[in-house]
């Protein structure tokens, strides 16, 4: 099955669907089962075929008297490697007017077929089905279950009536304007606004951001957020059944369905090739039948068939995408499908997420601000023994830089605002700019913020003596990466919902120019479909988290950070990395620019063979016999050359060529093939 992809209707089973043209239902979420391939049927049945075909021609040529035992074993291989490809293909013809490669090999077996040629018609079934299978055993087919991200969502939320009791109401039971009571540790049912209290968000489930959002009356907060402190009165903007949650879920089924019906390349060459080649061999037949000797031109047009049999075609894309797939899998590149393998090769622009992606997803202390005669490690000892009482993320992050924590009494946490004690006697507070002023540090807190910082304010006997800095750093390869792409002549965006500020400082220092923050899961969807329309050629979009899941669903390729990404991002992209090394980026893109130019390579073989042998058939040059031989030296020599995409490149060499290529004013070796080896 070329490019089998998992769909799923809202609410319906998910089905598998492939090029073929075959449908099958696909596994529940949690319930799929992975069959060893030695069990496959799609395995054991091409392969069945293969053995029955070596076990015919063993007859044939050991005994000469046993020609019907080989006719039975050549017929029975025939039917084996036929039952693959052949219902498929018919079923898509009749039933969605579809052409592709599996009706032109039907058709190729039957003139085979016809001319009594079985011995050769079982061949070609059996090389077109087991290439297929091959290819089908090399994806990766792990789907997490899209709509366990529903599961974010509580079953019950408390609601607030006018005279101010509570009552536990069913999420699919709130409706817009209702009133809810949210206490510390609650995931919120729907999307709301902050009517009263203070506290801190984490949304890093919904928007992939590890530092916790402060919120306040007027805010708004997003369905599947946790509060971690305090106690918020919420107002409800959106039922417990159509909120910003459930709409990732949509968006991204929406995106996999409208992906999942482009057509591989070769299949897109068959569409007009098939009526073509009917088309040529019907006047063959007529021409003949009218003006010469009609068995004689039904004998040729049936020869016109076969020589016009995609074999090279059919059998050297599946075999180039098997050897590439699996040579990316060695560097830790996980390519889903053959469809996927060929639309990398042909990325022109790269959108990134910040969180996760391009920085590590864990806050650390980045700077630490003093006055007076105070130290660095006061400051963080001091604020660390506050902090170590916080469950608030940066709170860890402050405690892990520390060097000692001290016993702090009387501890109080104002939710989100910062956490006050008593320490050997003497009063200290830790919290926001906002809650606590940075006195003579302001101008320098102002700057680390405007450097994507978030900033903590320390105070002793009510005084400012210090501010750690706080931040999501970025992975040290990633400007490293940037450069790398850039270079390649790729685009390169950020998309973030993070704050302008801190995503364009972080873009700076990776030397990314172009940023887009403050976006919802739709935002980034639909900013990827800009970056297309827009001129900038197919589009990757890369991104670890529930958030990204639409974004990766729609661009076309979507590239999930497999180590850490949630399953929403891994289900709805392409391409999953199994580690965080984002220098993998530069060298998939490589490996597959290289094999897109193989299966390049093989098809304009494959199909001048066919331009030659079309004439050299018609006028009765060549035979049948002379025909499949040729097909089968040809189809030898373009799975050679597909094999060679099973060459994998070092991320060291990768950086190597593309900054070769980056400087114009250096002399370097005339360079005839791709960038890596």
């Amino acid at each position: 099955m070329h490019g089998s992809r998992v769909l799923r209707g809202p609410g319906g089973p998910a089905v598998t669907t492939s090029a073929c043209g075959c449908e099958a239902p696909t596994p529940a979420a949690g319930q799929e089962r992975h069959t060893p391939w030695w069990r496959s049927p799609s395995v054991l049945i091409p392969a069945s075929s293969g053995l029955l075909l070596v076990f015919g021609l063993l007859v044939e040529w050991l005994s000469s008297e046993a020609e019907t035992l080989a006719m039975v074993l050549f017929w029975s291989s025939l039917l084996f490697g036929a039952s693959q490809f052949v219902p498929g293909a018919l079923k898509g013809l009749f039933t969605r007017g579809r052409l592709g490669i599996g009706l032109l090999m039907t058709i190729s077996a039957t003139g085979a077929v016809l001319l009594g040629y079985i011995e050769e018609a079982a061949a070609l079934a059996f090389l077109y089905s087991i290439v297929e299978a091959l290819e089908d055993l090399s994806m990766d087919r792990a789907q997490s279950g899209l709509r366990s991200l529903l599961g974010l969502i509580p079953t019950t939320a408390t609601v607030l009536a006018a005279d101010g009791a509570k009552r536990t109401t069913p999420v699919e039971d709130l409706v817009a304007g209702d009133v809810l009571r949210l206490a510390a540790g609650e995931r919120l049912a729907t999307d709301a606004v902050v009517r009263s209290g203070h506290s801190s968000m984490d949304v890093s489930a919904i928007t992939g951001e590890s530092i916790p959002v402060e919120v306040s009356p007027g805010d708004d907060v997003l369905a599947g957020s946790i509060n971690t402190s305090g106690t918020l009165d919420v107002e409800a903007t959106a039922s417990g059944t159509d909120n910003s949650l459930t709409t990732v879920v949509e968006l991204v089924e929406q995106a996999q369905t409208q992906k999942g019906n482009q057509a591989r390349l070769a299949d897109r060459l068959a569409r007009p090739l098939v009526p073509g080649v009917l088309l040529l061999a019907t006047v063959v037949a007529l021409v003949g039948w009218i003006f010469g000797d009609s068995e004689l031109w039904v004998q040729r047009a049936l020869v016109v068939l076969v020589a016009a049999s995609p074999c090279a075609l059919a059998i050297s894309v599946p075999i180039t995408v098997v050897s590439g797939i699996g040579a990316a899998s060695k560097f830790g590149v996980i390519i889903k499908s053959g469809a996927a393998f060929e639309r990398l090769g042909g990325i022109r622009h790269v959108a990134l997420d910040k969180t996760g992606t391009l920085t590590r997803n864990e806050p650390t202390v980045t700077v630490v601000l003093t006055t007076g005669d105070t130290t660095r490690s006061q400051v963080l000892n001091w604020a660390a023994s506050l902090e170590a009482h916080s469950t608030h993320p940066l709170a860890a992050a402050i405690t892990a830089e520390s060097t000692e924590v001290l016993d702090a009494q009387q501890v109080t946490e104002t939710a989100g605002q910062g956490i006050s004690g008593v320490l050997d006697e003497v009063p200290m507070s830790v919290g926001n700019p906002r809650w606590l002023s940075p006195g003579e540090l302001a101008e320098q807190v102002e700057d680390f913020e405007n450097r994507g910082m978030t900033m903590v304010i320390l105070h002793r006997r009510r005084q400012p003596v210090g501010a750690i800095g706080v931040r999501d750093e970025l992975r040290p390869e990633t400007s490293q990466v940037i450069t790398s792409l850039t270079s390649r002549g790729l685009g390169v965006t950020m998309l973030t919902g993070d704050n302008t500020r801190t995503a364009e400082a972080l873009a700076h220092e990776a030397g990314i120019t172009e940023v887009r923050s403050q976006l919802r899961p739709q935002d980034k969807a639909r900013a990827v479909t800009q970056l297309r329309e827009a001129g900038s050629g197919p589009v990757a979009m890369i991104g670890d988290g529930i958030n990204d899941a639409p974004a990766l669903a729609t661009a076309d390729i979507g590239i999930a950070m497999g180590a850490t990404g949630s399953d929403a991002a891994v289900e709805s992209a392409d391409v999953a990395f199994t580690g965080e090394d984002l220098r993998r980026i530069p060298q998939a893109l490589d490996h597959t620019r290289r094999g897109r130019q193989i299966i390049t390579q093989n098809i304009v073989l494959s199909l001048a063979l066919i331009i030659v042998l079309l004439p050299l058939a018609i006028t009765g040059v060549l035979g049948l016999a002379a025909v499949v031989l040729v097909h089968e030296i040809a189809e030898v020599f373009v799975i050679l050359n597909g094999l060679r995409a099973a060459r994998t490149p070092s991320a060291e060499h990768a950086f190597t060529s593309a900054e070769s290529e980056a400087r114009p004013h250096i002399t370097a070796p005339h360079r005839t093939g791709p960038l890596i080896a």
